[in-house]
């Protein structure tokens, strides 16, 4: 004959919390904050699995961002720098008097840092007032150039693509 086996709870009569320790540690769900995923909200702010935050949705604006300017001090136009830019086509000599412009040099602004002993004529889109003085004070000048929008920068890039692929196509 099969005997039965004892139930445990006839084991723990008497006893007030059945093997579960302290009373406070088993009875309910309170010093917990409740049970499963009870708390999710503002309860204790704690992070939970299963939720991602909506980050970036508000609260957030980018700011603007503004283009600098590629700027050369005028210490970089010593006379062997001028010498090779106009071996290199990259300037003129008419008398003594250097022609540079700054932008086919991929530079839009002139600044004064240095000292600059020759003649040059500088024509750039903008410079600094201790520049201008500088150049002027060894007998050069400053020129300024026509700002482009950014609408014929665009066609004129566009133009130079298209000129690109032309010359490839006709090798």
């Amino acid at each position: 004959m099969v005997v039965r086996k004892q139930k445990k709870v006839s084991k723990y009569r008497a006893s007030t919390t059945h093997g579960g320790g302290h009373r406070k540690k088993r009875r309910g769900a309170g010093s917990r904050g409740g049970r499963g995923n009870a708390g999710t909200g503002k309860k204790a702010g704690q992070k939970k699995a299963g939720r991602a935050p909506s980050l970036g949705a508000k609260g957030f604006k980018m700011h603007r961002s503004i283009a600098k300017p590629r700027t050369v001090n005028i210490s970089y136009f010593t006379a062997e720098r001028l010498a090779s830019l106009v071996e290199a086509k990259l300037a003129s000599k008419k008398a003594e008097v250097y022609t540079v412009e700054l932008a086919s040099l991929g530079f839009q602004k002139l600044l004064g840092t240095g000292s600059i002993s020759l003649a040059v004529q500088f024509k750039s889109k903008q410079w600094s007032a201790k520049a201008e003085e500088k150049v002027t004070a060894a007998g050069g000048s400053i020129q300024a150039v026509a700002v482009e929008s950014s609408a014929e920068v665009k066609k004129v890039a566009e133009t130079q693509k298209t000129e690109a692929v032309d010359t490839s196509a006709e090798k």
